[in-house]
């Protein structure tokens, strides 16, 4: 994939990796390539939702200063 996936493509592709790991579909040679796949899904989502929660915290604030 050459450019970074949404939040949904991301978890998407992640829970596939993980259930693919737990049906034991992936060969030990992939295993470590799928590791590494994984954590930087991981970071994606993790970015994507600390800057949603950073959104809706602004949006809350605002309101509470507009009241």
């Amino acid at each position: 994939m050459s450019q970074t996936p949404n939040y949904k493509e991301a978890f998407e592709e992640l829970q596939q990796i993980v259930a693919d790991i737990e049906e034991g579909d992936i060969s030990v040679d992939d295993l470590s390539e799928k590791v590494k796949r994984a954590a930087a899904l991981i970071k994606i989502c993790k970015k994507k939702l600390s800057s949603t929660e950073a959104d809706v915290n602004a949006i809350l604030k605002e309101l509470d200063q507009a009241e």
